[in-house]
């Protein structure tokens, strides 16, 4: 009877250990802070009927409240890094900033707007990565556009949407993550052709290398700067991909990271973590093949927690016997 009991028990606990494993928890909304849908000024009525009902379905009926962008907020929040907007500029891409739990992090998704996705040019892990330079904690940021753009506008109503929460973000990061913002895009657009390169992998190398800067302090020196993004960039398989120039643009950038006052934060690190961990969770297909020190460290961990769980499994059948 004894030993049919143990089977019992193992047969339900063996199933509940793998499940656990695998089960990734859903982030829940900040209730203090009530999300916020950016609408591009240039859209017709019916457009902002329709990226409105794409924007707000993953709310489940939660209230919120909107803003329009316009050129004026492209001007305030993106020209600082050379770009040439105008009050009159044209704003179709839209987004809707829904803060979460602490701990989340920054989740993205670009939603189709009527089955086709018409953000042309930044990528959800590029808005991952200029949101954590600009300072976004723990939200997750849906973008859709009624016609084909770039995303800038989305870009924008994200910031203006924590403004409208009272969380206004320091301009220097936002500057900082504008410039990241291109740089990045510029250099997946250079690259996509080639074999061995994808954005994600960039992404998570700039991530990653945000996050070991974080550990140094914002007196992180512009060599050990160097030393990090050539770490990052062999991890992800990407040293022979890249080109010299390319390289330095990404030190650049992260050196601008580091005098925006971004590393000052506390919680930089941790978001830099989740950020990374969120890019390489949408793309096992690539990461899954990456020979990376992380990627060992995964399954040593993985390994390390399987044997922990039979081992006390073991211990409690012979407490039994």
């Amino acid at each position: 009877m004894k030993r049919r009991k143990i089977l019992l028990y193992l047969a339900l606990l063996v199933p509940l250990f793998f499940w656990v494993q695998q089960t990734t928890p859903v982030a829940a909304a900040d209730d203090d802070w009530t999300p916020v849908a950016t609408l591009g000024v240039t859209l017709t009525d019916s457009q902002k009927q329709q990226t409105l009902s794409t924007l707000t379905a993953p709310l489940n009926n939660a209230s919120y409240t909107t803003l329009t962008v316009d050129g004026n907020t492209l001007v305030k929040y993106l020209n600082s890094t050379g770009d040439n907007f105008t009050s009159s500029s044209n704003v179709y891409s839209s987004a809707l900033v829904q803060k979460t739990s602490s701990g989340s992090g920054i989740n993205v998704k670009i939603l189709d707007y009527n089955g086709k996705n018409n953000i042309t040019t930044i990528t959800a892990d590029q808005y991952k990565n200029a949101a954590l330079t600009a300072g976004v904690t723990d939200a997750n940021i849906y973008v859709t556009s009624a016609v084909p753009i770039d995303g800038s506008g989305a870009l924008a109503g994200v910031y203006a949407a924590f403004a409208k929460n009272g969380d206004t973000l320091s301009s220097s990061q936002i500057s900082a993550g504008q410039s990241e913002l291109n740089t990045l895009s510029d250099i997946t657009q250079a690259n996509k052709d080639k074999d061995g390169y994808s954005d994600a992998q960039l992404n998570n190398a700039v991530a990653g290398a945000k996050e070991e800067m974080a550990k140094k302090g914002s007196n992180i020196t512009v060599n050990q700067i160097t030393t990090i993004v050539n770490n990052q960039l062999t991890q992800n398989n990407l040293t022979n991909v890249i080109t010299s120039t390319q390289k330095q643009q990404i030190i650049n950038i992260l050196v601008k990271v580091r005098d925006s006052g971004a590393l000052k934060s506390n919680s930089f690190q941790d978001q830099a973590s989740n950020v990374a961990s969120n890019i390489k969770s949408g793309a096992k297909n690539i990461f899954s093949h990456l020979n990376t020190a992380q990627n060992q460290n995964f399954i040593q961990r993985l390994w390390a927690q399987i044997l922990s769980f039979f081992q006390s499994i073991i211990s409690w059948i012979t407490s039994l016997l």
